[in-house]
């Protein structure tokens, strides 16, 4: 199911958090009450007048469904970056700057922002030696909105760091840029 933060359905392509039942989903997180609380939720839509309650897990995740029943994965809840009221799935910014086929590999991230909320991150390993932030903003500018274009660009040598599930440690690569846009509006 796609649904709203109460429960409800999201009509076709409304995006929304995926959640799933079944007799094959799991009990929950090992050893972590905590964390199975959060995600472990009664299944939304079901009969009040059943007399167990079907839990689901509330996975996290955005994707919005189509008319047709096919799911498209959006973004993380705990990635989102929400600027000026946008929601900004940093998958989203990333897949544009691949596009442009300038860089091997691409990161964006929300920091902490005075006026915006957020701001966007972005950090780019370029295919080729030469690539400045001018060329990869000015790309980032011609193909996304101006809410979704980075505030911060930095052109970087070599491979990004992984976490141990092989992905971009995105929590990692954030923490120098926490403070980045501390001083804005002072």
């Amino acid at each position: 199911m796609v649904v709203r933060p109460d429960g409800t359905p999201c009509a076709p392509n409304e995006p929304g958090e995926l959640v799933h039942r079944g007799a094959l989903v799991a009990l929950g997180y090992w050893n972590d009450p905590a964390k199975t609380a959060e995600r472990f939720k009664p299944a939304p839509g079901q009969d009040p007048a059943l007399p167990l309650t079907e839990m689901a897990v509330w996975s996290g995740d955005t994707v919005r469904m189509d008319e047709e029943g096919y799911l498209y994965f959006i973004g993380r809840n705990d990635d989102m970056i929400k600027v000026s009221g946008y929601r900004v799935s940093p998958l989203e910014v990333e897949e544009v700057v691949h596009a442009t086929g300038l860089v091997s590999e691409a990161v964006a991230f929300g920091v902490p922002h005075p006026q915006l909320g957020q701001a966007i991150v972005l950090l780019a390993v370029p295919k080729e030696a030469g690539l400045g932030t001018p060329a990869l903003l000015k790309e980032c500018q011609r193909r996304l909105p101006a809410w979704m274009v980075p505030a911060h660009i930095a052109v970087e040598d070599g491979v990004l760091p992984r976490n141990p599930n092989g992905k971009i440690d995105r929590k990692l690569l954030r923490q120098p840029f926490i403070t980045l846009f501390e001083q804005v509006g002072k």
